[in-house]
């Protein structure tokens, strides 16, 4: 068994909840980070952009179906994988993104003006 395994099984019969997401993101460091397919092989969601977060790196999305994550439309923030990409939208702006799970978020990773 490994040193991670040994940990979670150790945390989960101890009953520590919180504990099991370290774990899980100690495993996530190790194979890459993401838990999802990559954006690149994701197809992009569409949706408008509701509100800007510059500080917090966030923003919000009202967006269609998110079929990598069985997820369907609805309003919802998103972390910025970069704070370049807040810059490339405003308020009301219709786009097509690229969301992708980072340290267990939904992350905007890309973004384009819907067609």
């Amino acid at each position: 068994m490994n040193k991670t395994l040994i940990t979670t099984a150790l945390l989960l019969a101890l009953g520590g909840g919180a504990p099991l997401a370290l774990a899980q993101a100690d495993h996530d460091a190790h194979h890459g980070g993401a838990s999802a397919p990559a954006a690149a092989e994701a197809p992009l969601a569409e949706g408008t952009v509701k509100k800007i977060d510059k500080p917090a790196g966030k923003l919000t999305i009202a967006h269609g179906p998110l079929e990598a994550f069985s997820m369907p439309p609805m309003t919802m923030v998103f972390r910025a994988a970069e704070p370049g990409l807040l810059d490339q939208v405003k308020v009301g702006d219709k786009i097509r993104f690229a969301v992708t799970r980072v340290g267990g978020a939904l992350t905007v990773t890309a973004i384009e003006p819907a067609q």
